[in-house]
């Protein structure tokens, strides 16, 4: 539902201004005021995740973004479903870290843990490339308004399921609070991801990016300060020395601003360029998402055999060959041509994210598995904004769309490259020094 939800709604944008009205800046928050939400209190989750108990988090988060979802269903204005889609990003907030240290816990076995990650990246990969398709049908078939309310029935089956069948580690309560450094996070995150957003209607040169990129850059300082001086910080930093901790983090970051920032360049192509309907344009992604099933198992099976290092750097250059082979796309490009490297693409990202997840919480402590996850779930929500603001403002500029597109394209596939690099160069290795010989 959580990643269900962040692509759905782009095909539906169109059907949803014309029933409640409003202009483009309030279309656009109706997408990014749930990124915005979700990325600025992922760090927070976790560590709720931590003090309270991850199965009380998410049964809480379960039940806020069900309720969430109807009042997205039954909103009168775009005003008020902006409001609303804030707090189903909170609600998703709380849902993602919890749920991966619900699934670290319920699977000691490495082996098996992999490849419950697999299954677990799988679905939320599978989510991602086939939210277009779902929100393009949901719109067409009845309403914009279905593309929320679907939630509603998965959301109260899976509270009674997780109820009746999921057992949790209890959250340690004498961990103190750091109130400080959650509100710094907060404005930090907020700073950040509301500048990446405006960078696709105003421009990067313009007044709303430099302030939330300078905001975001003081509150970072005043983080990383406040967390060495706190007595129980949020996020401990060292922590962050930890090589496969750190480097999944940023590989998290890169393959979703290359996935998403092609996702979103290549929905406008398909409706703008092609003269897609939603339901069309929906239906031509679908390659992406078919690679994602077969991939995911894969991750997860190669992942408990071999490591995360092996199938990291597999999926990322799967994934760079296939954005790079889109650079081909033109105003009269035969279809066909663009279904192989979106297969790839796919198929990279699905293989690739399990497997770093897998890296990300095996090196974190036990105690520390929802800030872990916290970071690595941040991390991937700012590399989405990111792709997204350069996804769009390269394909609304000056040099033109297809120009602007292909070069979107290959800082899309470049992202992938430096995952595939930083991978090679850190994932592992401490791994193998610990090995005895």
């Amino acid at each position: 539902m959580v990643i269900l939800d962040a692509t759905a709604v782009n095909l539906a944008l169109p059907a949803l201004r014309q029933d409640l009205g409003g202009g483009i800046t309030g279309l656009q928050w109706v997408v990014d005021g749930y990124t915005l939400a979700f990325a600025a209190l992922l760090l927070s989750a976790g560590v709720a995740g931590d003090r309270f108990g991850p199965r009380r988090v998410f049964l809480t988060g379960l039940l806020l973004f069900t309720a969430a979802s109807a009042g997205c269903a039954l909103a009168p204005s775009i005003a008020i479903l902006v409001l609303i889609r804030l707090i189903q990003g909170v609600a998703a907030a709380l849902l993602v870290p919890s749920s991966l240290t619900l699934l670290q816990a319920s699977y000691p076995d490495r082996r098996d843990r992999a490849r419950a990650v697999g299954l677990w990246g799988g679905i939320g990969g599978l989510a991602a490339a086939s939210g277009p398709v779902l929100g393009g049908g949901l719109t067409a078939a009845a309403s914009w308004r279905l593309v929320f309310a679907i939630n509603i029935p998965v959301g109260l089956f899976a509270w009674w399921l997780t109820r009746r069948r999921v057992a949790g580690p209890a959250g340690i309560r004498d961990r103190r609070a750091d109130p400080a450094g959650q509100v710094i996070a907060v404005v930090a995150l907020t700073a950040l991801t509301a500048g990446l957003i405006e960078a696709g209607p105003h421009g990067w040169a313009s007044w709303p990016v430099a302030a939330g990129l300078i905001i975001a850059a003081g509150a970072a300082a005043a983080f990383v300060a406040a967390e060495r001086r706190a007595a129980s910080p949020m996020l401990p930093l060292p922590l962050l020395r930890r090589p496969a901790l750190s480097a999944g983090s940023a590989v998290g970051l890169l393959i979703n601003l290359g996935f998403y920032g092609q996702l979103f360049a290549y929905s406008l192509y398909l409706q703008q360029v092609r003269g897609d309907s939603p339901l069309t344009a929906g239906l031509s992604l679908l390659p992406e998402a078919a690679a994602v099933p077969v991939a995911s198992v894969l991750s997860g099976r190669l992942t408990g055999r071999r490591g995360p290092r092996v199938t990291m750097i597999t999926g990322l250059t799967v994934g760079a060959a296939g954005l790079f082979g889109l650079i081909v796309t033109a105003h009269g490009t035969p279809y066909w041509l663009l279904v192989p490297p979106m297969l790839a693409a796919g198929a990279g990202m699905a293989l690739t994210m399990p497997a770093a997840t897998t890296a990300v919480m095996e090196s974190a402590p036990a105690s520390r598995g929802g800030t872990a996850a916290g970071l690595l779930n941040t991390a991937r929500q700012v590399g989405g904004a990111l792709g997204v603001a350069v996804a769009g403002s390269l394909v609304s500029g000056r040099i033109g769309f297809i120009p602007g597109l292909r070069l979107a394209l290959v800082v899309c596939g470049g992202a992938f490259v430096l995952g595939a690099v930083i991978t090679w160069a850190v994932v592992g290795r401490d791994r193998a020094r610990r090995q005895p010989s």
